[in-house]
């Protein structure tokens, strides 16, 4: 499945490093299968969303994406792809950036005939081919017709795709420049938050998470002096704090750290999904690792 990571430290500005991919000597490569692409972004102090992305395709694509890729920002997201739609080019590659908002999702949305027919002019925002960026689209338009108010585009939006299209999974990160919403909907992949207080649960500790068998690592010194939320599709250090989100939940991390959680969708899919309904290079994406 594709990997989601978000922080916020807002309304402080943090250094972190994340190292997207792992090395190719590494053990953990030669039994598992590479990424199709790797993003990063964040934003500039103006509020300017910055995104670094490559789509892997050739060995130097791959030379890329294992770079430490050092940026500063208050809020950050980072995605590590497996392609269930699209083709393997930077269009395809998440983060995407609309309105000066930043998302990536994980899962898969099949009828995006309807979807497309749905959006209608909003069609336009989607530069791609994925099922994710369309899904991105939708959000955006919800948040236009709610007067910028995001959770209610989220909501929106992944109501009425639950409602009218086949889903496997919803989960998204959607950040601006000082907040962050996260949704997990339904239960077929996990999403974890953290709420880590300065310096880590034993203080004056620097942030430094590893994902499973090498797939992104992120390391910030700034941390072992201030608070940050974290959410992430896998627990990514020993810290007892990590929390499962539940299913339909819609987690939203203010500008000040405050974050708040509700159940936005509380019912299943109408159309629900399983991997034998797949496409086989949908299903592959959902389940390599």
């Amino acid at each position: 499945m594709c990997r989601l990571f978000g922080l916020s430290s807002a309304p402080r500005r943090t250094r972190a490093t994340f190292w997207l991919l792992d090395a190719p000597d590494s053990l953990s490569r030669q039994s598992h299968q590479d990424p199709d692409g790797t993003g990063l972004g964040y934003f500039a102090p103006d509020g300017t969303p910055r995104i670094d992305k490559a789509p892997i395709a050739a060995f130097e694509d791959r030379a890329f994406a294992e770079d430490a890729r050092r940026a500063e920002s208050a809020t950050f997201l980072a995605h590590i792809r497996y392609a269930s739609t699209g083709g393997l080019d930077a269009r395809n590659t998440h983060p995407f950036a609309q309105d000066g908002r930043l998302f990536a999702h994980n899962g898969v949305i099949e009828g995006l005939d309807r979807l497309d027919a749905h959006l209608g002019a909003d069609r336009s925002l989607v530069t791609g081919d994925t099922d994710s960026e369309r899904f991105f689209a939708l959000i955006t338009r919800e948040i236009r017709e709610h007067g910028g108010d995001v959770g209610a585009g989220i909501r929106r939006a992944a109501g009425w795709i639950a409602a009218n299209l086949p889903v496997y999974a919803l989960n998204l990160i959607l950040v601006t420049p000082d907040e962050l919403w996260a949704l997990r909907y339904p239960d077929t992949h996990e999403l974890y938050v953290l709420e880590r207080p300065v310096g880590g649960p034993h203080g004056g500790r620097h942030l430094d998470h590893s994902g499973a068998r090498g797939r992104m690592r992120v390391h910030s010194a700034d941390l072992a002096g201030l608070p940050a939320v974290v959410v992430a599709s896998e627990r990514m250090d020993d810290n007892p704090g990590w929390r499962l989100m539940a299913p339909g939940e819609l987690l939203h991390v203010g500008p000040d750290l405050a974050t708040t959680a509700h159940t936005v969708l509380p019912d299943p899919p109408a159309h629900r999904l399983t991997l034998a309904d797949l496409r086989p290079e949908a299903a592959a994406s959902q389940k390599a690792a």
